[in-house]
């Protein structure tokens, strides 16, 4: 039952370097929100190169900022090569701060990076706190490994900087399944601001077929945007390759952001094994995911949430660097019984990945390991901010009291 609010809008952000992982989650917020409140515009800033390959429902909608793309070894690079990253930046910045300003938004959601890419949120920060706007800073239940988060964050004084700026930060899972500031000296009125809302649950959306869809029985291999997916491609193949007993059939899904070069290496090989298939990139993987016996992944949080949400046996092979992230979620899963886990020197050997491959079919889905799944995020958020807009009149002083 959606109640109508009468022309509340909410601005969020979204920096995308990488993967699809910052976008996605937005979408997902902004389409709960829109279907509980009607009268309510959403419009995510996103930096992700594939933005327009999604669909998006009435009322939400994306202005798209240049794109910057993070390099394996952590640093940024324009993805227009002839113009550099310092221009790229100062065009981000001021597209955000002008959107900003023509939208007067109620609320500002930022994702994951508190000050956004390079410090370049920090002016519109500044400017909607002054106006009123309600600001919120949303986390993934797991950052990184604190000593590499702290790392980052003092060079720049962001624990300050989020105190400062920011009514409230949302927390992408549960209380009792991470604290993304664990190991961190956190302030105390910093602490009164976190709500760990819960994952943020996924359904297949309504209407659309994916032109992959399948009824048979298959096992889907996905790297999500696919950047630094290739490693775990090539040991599933490889572990096709090296033991003909492994018949299971297997989608594989490469992902927008692999390379060029890796893509038809892989594609290549796929064809020389009769049980897989190999495509490039699917914008309904909820669908994909939900038809699927089993899901081998990388363990991303969109995927992660995916796995549970449509309650998949899963396998997980976490990205160890730059970033621990993958790897905590992992091991935190894998300890709570809710999915298997294979480190990538593991996955490597091909025995056993074909031993991992076969059992994944046969393994409980994460609903029976006993463990607390609590996909409660976006109900959790939407209550937040239909309470915050009803109280728009007291200008949302409420925010972050609770």
């Amino acid at each position: 039952m959606s109640r109508r609010l009468e022309d509340a809008r909410i601005l969020m952000y979204s920096h995308d370097t990488f993967g699809l992982g910052h976008l996605r989650r937005c979408r997902a917020i902004a389409h709960a929100l829109v279907e509980d409140y009607r009268g309510l515009n959403i419009l995510i800033i996103s930096g992700a190169t594939i933005a327009g390959a999604f669909d998006y429902r009435a009322r939400v909608d994306f202005v798209k900022i240049p794109s910057v793309i993070k390099l394996r070894n952590g640093e940024y690079t324009s993805l227009a090569s002839h113009i550099d990253l310092h221009e790229t930046l100062k065009m981000r910045e001021s597209s955000i701060r002008h959107t900003a300003e023509t939208f007067q938004p109620d609320i500002f959601i930022v994702d994951k990076e508190p000050m956004g890419l390079k410090g370049e949120v920090e002016d519109t920060l500044a400017y909607l706190k002054a106006r009123g706007t309600v600001l919120v800073l949303g986390l993934r239940e797991i950052m990184d490994a604190p000593h590499l988060l702290e790392a980052e964050w003092k060079k720049n004084s962001i624990m300050q900087k989020i105190d400062q700026y920011y009514d409230s930060v949302w927390v992408y899972g549960p209380p009792d399944f991470y604290d993304p500031l664990i190991g961190l000296d956190v302030p105390a009125s910093l602490r009164r601001k976190m709500d760990f809302v819960g994952f943020l649950q996924r359904s297949v959306s309504r209407g659309k077929t994916s032109i992959n869809a399948r009824k048979d029985n298959y096992i889907l291999v996905t790297t999500g945007g696919g950047g630094d997916g290739s490693d775990l491609v090539h040991d599933v193949m490889n572990a096709y390759e090296a033991d003909p007993t492994l018949t299971q059939k297997a989608l594989v899904v490469l992902g927008p952001y692999m390379p060029a070069a890796e893509r038809a290496k892989l594609v290549q090989k796929g064809e020389a094994i009769p049980y897989i298939e190999v495509i490039e990139f699917d914008n309904h993987m909820e669908e994909l995911i939900d038809s699927a016996t089993g899901v081998v992944a990388m363990g991303g949080y969109n995927t992660y949430c995916e796995i549970l949400s449509f309650d998949k046996p899963a396998l997980i092979v976490p990205r160890v660097k730059p970033r621990e992230e993958q790897l905590l979620r992992a091991k935190r899963a894998s300890e709570l019984g809710l999915v298997d886990m294979l480190l990538p020197d593991q996955s490597v050997d091909p025995t056993i990945m074909a031993e991992a491959l076969k059992r994944l079919p046969f393994r409980q889905p994460p609903s029976k390991s006993g463990g607390n799944m609590r996909l409660e995020g976006l109900d959790h958020i939407s209550q937040t901010v239909g309470r915050w807009i009803d109280g728009r009149g007291s200008h949302l002083s409420l925010v972050g009291a609770e």
